[in-house]
């Protein structure tokens, strides 16, 4: 695996980013020209990261080892980019180790990243089968017209009776 460092790529995501003219929020507010360095506490404020989550990132190899000024971290304006793929990626629901892998990967084994993407649509295909059919029990207890409520429900007692043989829920509640 190649060592991750700030390149080219991030600046451009990070030009693109700067052309795309969102607005300024007191997290962004810093004006950050691209080969100016940052200290730790400048990177935290302008992405609205905690320091120590960018330390605890930078022992995970997610955000490369920055250069040192008299022992102070000095983050190129690039390690912006890489922060806000990590909370991007973090918020579509990849793990710190599979973002570790994205991130290392994404020049040297394509099948991998890829591999890896499509895992992560077929656990999010899941999660979402899981969330609807909570949404459709819910929605159900809600609605149910039961005179003695959900638990006298013969539907509600289907859906355990089903739940207690192995059926996940999504399928409980179908039959």
């Amino acid at each position: 695996m190649a060592e991750l460092t700030y390149d080219l790529g991030y600046h451009g995501l990070l030009e693109r980013l700067r052309s795309q003219g969102r607005q300024s929020t007191a997290s962004s507010a810093l004006e950050i020209k691209p080969d100016e360095l940052l200290t730790i506490g400048e990177l935290a404020r302008t992405t609205g990261v905690a320091t120590s989550a960018l330390r605890y990132w930078e022992e995970l190899g997610l955000l490369p080892a920055p250069t040192r000024v008299a022992g102070q971290r000095r983050y190129p304006a690039s390690a912006m980019a890489i922060v806000g793929l990590i909370l991007s990626l973090r918020d579509i629901g990849f793990s710190l180790r599979e973002l570790k892998v994205l991130i290392t990967s994404r020049y040297e084994d394509v099948d991998a990243w890829r591999e890896l993407h499509e895992r992560k649509l077929t656990e999010l295909d899941e999660r979402i089968a899981q969330a609807q059919a909570a949404r459709t029990a819910i929605a159900h207890g809600l609605a149910c017209g039961h005179p003695e409520g959900i638990f006298h429900c013969p539907t509600f007692a289907r859906v355990i009776a089903a739940r207690l043989a192995g059926s996940p829920l999504n399928e409980a509640h179908s039959q």
